[in-house]
């Protein structure tokens, strides 16, 4: 299966912005501080065990911005949030996180605007040292209190601002 061409998003649900610019400025607010630094979709990602194809994320955490190659990050984000639409959904839970466990995020947040909801997913080896994903918790209106990053246990996520569409 080939990679995607890059999208032309123009038609997505304001919704789906809001999600990203939502998370953009509430985690960027806090991590303005550490050497980490979040971005939104736009930003591109470029790795070697990806055949250098380029991956454009709907949101990162990285904590590798030295490492580049022109205009893309070559370093690996410890966290990557997709907001999944109709158009990119099978892309966002398949090939793109298959790509992301390969090359070693640590976190990854598929959030669905429509349901308001959260999947979070870790990565982990099998015992002949191959990656999977595995739903960590999936936050809803219900558990909403829950919604926590496992890798930065300092950052707050609010579930009420990520879904703040007023």
């Amino acid at each position: 299966m080939s990679a995607l061409p890059i999208e032309d998003m123009s038609s997505a649900y304001i919704e789906h912005s809001m999600v990203i610019n939502n998370f953009v400025v509430e985690i960027g607010s806090q991590i303005k501080d550490s050497l980490c630094r979040v971005f939104g979709n736009g930003v591109q990602y470029q790795w070697n065990e990806n055949n250098n194809k380029v991956v454009i994320p709907d949101a990162s955490i990285n904590c590798n911005i030295r490492d580049r190659k022109n205009v893309s990050f070559t370093g690996i984000p410890r966290f990557v949030m997709e907001v999944v639409s109709d158009a990119t959904e099978k892309y966002d839970r398949g090939e793109k996180m298959d790509i992301y466990c390969k090359v070693g995020v640590s976190e990854y947040w598929i959030v669905d605007w429509r349901k308001k909801s959260v999947e979070i997913y870790m990565f982990d080896f099998k015992e002949d040292g191959t990656p999977y994903p595995y739903l960590f918790k999936t936050v809803t209106e219900q558990n909403k209190d829950e919604l926590s990053f496992v890798m930065f246990p300092n950052f707050e996520a609010s579930y009420d601002r990520l879904f703040d569409f007023a």
